[in-house]
């Protein structure tokens, strides 16, 4: 702590405000990177199909989609901690039922309450945060709450390695992670963002796909082609001629750009006079390490490193799209901004992964890398149209 004192020193954030709320998203990161592979591999030994399995999982994507609209009405009516704690206590509950039950038809049931009190927590938890930021440290501070989350992601299947899937354990330690989350965020209590009870419609958020679109468009992309990598990039390898294991460590290299990357990008847009610019870096960085994949295939270090440096710029267009957001809306209008990030995200997760696998069909197997071209592609269109407008 006295680390990051020295490093915020003579800046107005709200430190107790920003750690509680990055404490509170971390554990929200570990329960969503053990939940999904445990539920996967139990219902797999179970015996239930494919499509089975992918339907209930989907079920996160639409609880999700549902949750943001309830972020409104929830925080007019709790506040923020209040809203936070409910959604704690639901997804813990949540969590430990998955244990209780076997019958599938609940498992779609606590899929949606498990993963509808985890999007509350994520717009809230990420509200909170950049409202707590001083516009001077914004981007290292989101970049510091994208790694936490990150490693949130890894401590998961973690656990999951090390306990196994049977047995009480891992849903107990899932269940309790989440249930902890409560603490802090109780301790900086006094230090909550409080909203202005405006008695809009909990569809308000929508306009703000539209107003602040490089933020929402970053965030829809970097839902679209996380996902589409998580799901079919192990596909791509395979086709490519790698080995399950070498595929895996691909999968490592991409997660370690995405976790190492994160602070140095917000430290580069906090010093760029204008978010926007590092937002144009990581769409084309993105594209052009993107192209260069199956150019790349035969030499390993090239190929690592494509991956590392991709994998970081990708998850920047979250970072540096959400700092985007806090610099240009405040109070209120952020808290419903941050409700149109999230379904913008939440929307990407779901068409990016179908996108990618339909192109991946009609040119194989590099059709999945034009598929994930094409969505940076179309994001420094709508940037070099945002900036010809305001030239305008």
């Amino acid at each position: 702590m006295a680390f990051f004192h020295t490093l915020f020193k003579d800046d107005d954030s709200d430190l107790r405000g920003v750690f509680a709320a990055i404490i509170s998203i971390s554990a929200i990161g570990i329960a969503i990177g053990l939940s999904f592979p445990l539920l996967s591999i139990i219902l797999e030994k179970r015996g239930y199909s494919g499509a089975m399995i992918g339907a209930n999982s989907a079920v996160a994507g639409i609880a999700s989609m549902a949750a943001v609209w309830l972020v409104t009405p929830f925080v007019n009516r709790f506040g923020v901690t209040g809203t936070l704690s409910i959604a704690a206590i639901v997804a813990s509950i949540s969590m430990f039922c998955f244990f209780l039950f076997e019958s599938i038809w609940i498992w779609f049931l606590l899929r949606t309450t498990f993963h509808g009190a985890l999007t509350l927590s994520f717009v809230l938890s990420e509200f909170w945060i950049n409202s707590a930021a001083s516009e001077k440290r914004r981007g290292l501070i989101l970049g510091i709450y994208a790694t936490c989350l990150s490693l949130g992601f890894g401590i998961g299947p973690g656990i999951l390695a090390a306990a196994g899937s049977s047995g009480v354990f891992p849903f107990a330690a899932g269940a309790t992670i989440l249930a902890l989350s409560i603490v802090p965020i109780m301790l900086a209590k006094a230090r909550q963002p409080v909203l202005e009870n405006t008695g809009g419609s909990s569809s308000a958020f929508l306009r703000y796909v539209f107003l602040v679109p490089l933020a929402t468009g970053a965030v829809f992309v970097f839902g679209a082609v996380e996902q589409a990598e998580l799901g079919l990039f192990p596909v791509y390898g395979l086709r490519i001629g790698f080995t399950e294991t070498s595929v895996s460590l691909l999968l490592i290299a991409i997660a370690a750009g995405n976790v190492t990357l994160q602070i140095p990008l917000g430290l580069l847009s906090d010093r760029l006079p204008d978010r926007r610019y590092a937002l144009y870096l990581c769409g084309a960085v993105g594209l052009a390490g993107t192209l260069m994949i199956p150019w790349v295939v035969h030499s390993t270090v090239l190929l690592v490193t494509v991956l590392f440096i991709t994998g970081g710029t990708i998850s920047g267009l979250y970072t540096i799209g959400l700092a985007h957001l806090g610099s240009r809306l405040k109070g209120t209008e952020l808290a419903q901004a941050n409700s149109a990030f999230v379904f913008c995200y939440t929307l990407g997760m779901i068409v990016g992964p179908q996108s990618a696998g339909i192109m991946m069909d009609w040119d194989s197997p590099h059709g999945f890398i034009w598929a994930i071209a094409a969505y940076f592609l179309a994001y420094l269109i709508l940037c070099l149209f945002r900036a010809g407008t305001r030239k305008a």
